[in-house]
């Protein structure tokens, strides 16, 4: 049965994309050059914001004497939930060393890198979360350094609410940056701090198009696009919760896709009645935002049986996934391209993006399909070694020297060469290939 689509979007995440490569990269060559004086130029431009851009200790302090103690605890706990499962991930890094051949040892080390930048949004939405889940998951990797930027307000300067989560989630340096400025400062260690070795965090579009930039001077978690999700539900599930979640993923931005998959045409039609009414119901902001997102964006998308839902969902691999259907062991077996998922009615994507103790930095626009989220293994190189007996070492010689001269590198087979004459003077070797 083909699928049915009761509603096809109109736009893609791509759709009227504007070329901001020439703008960012113009940015970034001026801060290159212009160094800490020039980020100030940009900070005043684009933030409207003139003071300190390194937060002293006075100031971290003073803005955390502004935050609700109520919201301090649920910046505690949330903090606490994704720092014990970020340590739960270091579990399953471990360095190892084999015996590939009697006397070749061959072995691997896991590094953190040494800085770590995050980004942490700050504009139409103070981003408290991610924050938490950047700071946290690089402290609990070993990185060194870590630097917490987030763009600043005029005359006010970063959200109190953000400075506290960095603080109290490891940052070493809290800076008041936003934009392009903040992965640039942080890129090319501006204002006296260590050259980030790996850029974390989402942003907009401006943000996105520095990290993709600078990848390859320096390493990035991903490349960000819209925030997007897909619930799956049968039968079962309540379509009121089912409409619930997808407007509360909608709000994100205009351009956020959400999609419903099912096998219930009845399920769909109820959700489709009930996500105009919820969206009315929102803040002004949040109800444009989600507005448009339904309408231009959104898919429901009606199928056979949930073995053509799960295949849909694939395709689609979106960076949060809901599942709200019977037999969840099921779906968690058949499932494979997900950024992160969320099983059950009892769950929620808000939950992951805000305390659950998942991270919520995740690849969007399909890139599920290749990759996973920022996890404390994206701070850490995993590197190899190797020693050997110089009898272990006979045979692996023999063989590069042939490989090495198939392959017309003769450089490489005498320094095969100069070991085995060396170690084994008596003994004599084809080094040829029969080529």
């Amino acid at each position: 049965m083909a699928r049915d689509y009761l509603k096809k979007a109109t736009l893609t995440a791509q759709s009227g994309a504007s070329d901001v490569h020439d703008i960012v990269q113009g940015i970034l060559s001026d801060i290159e050059l212009g160094g800490d004086d020039k980020a100030r130029e940009y900070a005043a431009k684009f933030d409207k914001y003139e003071g300190n851009i390194i937060l002293t200790e006075e100031e971290i302090a003073a803005a955390c004497a502004l935050v609700p103690e109520k919201l301090k605890a649920d910046i505690q706990f949330a903090h606490d939930n994704v720092k014990r499962f970020a340590q739960a991930q270091m579990a399953t890094v471990r360095d190892i060393e084999y015996e590939v051949v009697p006397g070749l040892v061959a072995g691997q080390k896991a590094i953190p890198v040494d800085a770590a930048g995050c980004y942490v949004p700050g504009g139409r939405y103070s981003h408290i979360a991610s924050a938490i889940m950047t700071v946290t998951t690089a402290k609990v990797a070993g990185c060194k350094y870590i630097t917490a930027t987030s763009p600043p307000r005029p005359d006010v300067g970063i959200a109190p609410a953000i400075v506290y989560a960095a603080h109290i989630c490891g940052a070493d340096s809290i800076m008041a940056l936003g934009g392009v400025q903040g992965v640039a400062a942080m890129t090319f260690g501006l204002f006296g701090l260590p050259k980030a070795n790996i850029l974390v965090g989402p942003g907009n579009q401006f943000v996105a198009e520095a990290k993709r930039i600078l990848f390859g001077r320096v390493g990035i978690d991903m490349i960000a696009g819209p925030t997007d999700s897909l619930v799956l539900a049968d039968k079962t599930a309540d379509p009121h919760i089912v409409a619930t979640d997808l407007v509360s993923q909608a709000e994100h931005g205009y351009n956020s896709p959400v999609w419903l998959v099912t096998d219930s045409e009845t399920l769909a039609r109820d959700v489709m009645d009930r996500v105009p009414v919820l969206i009315a119901d929102l803040p002004e902001l949040n109800r444009e935002n989600a507005f448009a997102a339904w309408r231009d964006y959104a898919e429901v998308i009606v199928c056979a049986d949930r073995e053509e839902m799960a295949a849909c969902s694939d395709e689609y691999a979106p960076e949060h996934l809901t599942v709200q259907a019977e037999d969840l062991d099921w779906w968690l077996n058949r499932l494979s391209c997900y950024g992160s998922l969320f099983l059950g009615e009892e769950t929620t994507v808000s939950y992951g993006d805000k305390a659950s103790g998942t991270n919520h930095v995740l690849p969007t626009s399909g890139a599920a399909g290749y990759t996973g989220g920022l996890s404390v293994h994206k701070y850490m190189k995993i590197v190899t070694w190797q020693k050997s007996t110089r009898e272990g070492s006979k045979r692996v010689a023999e063989a590069t020297a042939r490989i090495s001269r198939l392959e017309g590198m003769e450089g490489h087979a005498r320094a095969a060469d100069v070991r085995l004459a060396k170690y084994f003077p008596d003994e004599t070797f084809d080094l040829t290939s029969d080529e």
